[in-house]
């Protein structure tokens, strides 16, 4: 007996054991640029947008940003000195929002979806502001690597 799922091969041999053999996609590729983006995108949320929540919280109890392993502030940018506590509170959880809304819109574009690219892109640029204010220096290079995976990968959506 044989199924295919999610390009992977399951068959039963008469002893009953199961083989397993990777099948790329028709397009020739093994992981579409959608699947990449999509990862790279939640990799960068949980990593970013996510511990927003928490840093907020810590710093409305203790009135400073906790740092990071000692080295510096997180999400300490230009931000967190020109602004009230209560205030850089709130913009850490909007952050929060638009990462949110980010990993939305790669689920979409996992999905094959055009309009989660089109929302895709027009995050782009409302999380560059929050990458600026924050200091958030390997946020940009996760941005300039999804934004390309982003254009690869737009062929293949609907």
């Amino acid at each position: 007996m044989s199924v295919i799922t999610y390009g992977v091969a399951y068959w039963r041999d008469p002893r009953s054991r199961i083989y397993l053999e990777h099948r790329s996609s028709g397009s020739g590729r093994g992981v579409s640029y959608s699947h990449v983006y999509a990862v790279l995108t939640w990799i960068y949320a949980a990593g970013f947008g996510i511990t927003a929540a928490p840093v907020a919280v810590y710093l409305l109890r203790r009135g400073t940003l906790p740092e990071f392993f000692g080295l510096f502030p997180m999400y300490g940018g230009p931000w967190s000195s020109r602004v009230e506590d209560g205030i850089l509170a709130v913009l850490l959880i909007a952050f929060l929002m638009v990462t949110l809304a980010a990993s939305w819109a790669a689920w979409l574009v996992w999905n094959g979806s055009e309009a989660g690219a089109v929302l895709g892109l027009v995050l782009f640029p409302v999380e560059a502001i929050f990458w600026l204010g924050f200091a958030l220096p390997i946020a940009w290079i996760f941005g300039i690597a999804r934004a390309a995976l982003l254009v690869l990968a737009w062929e293949s959506l609907n």
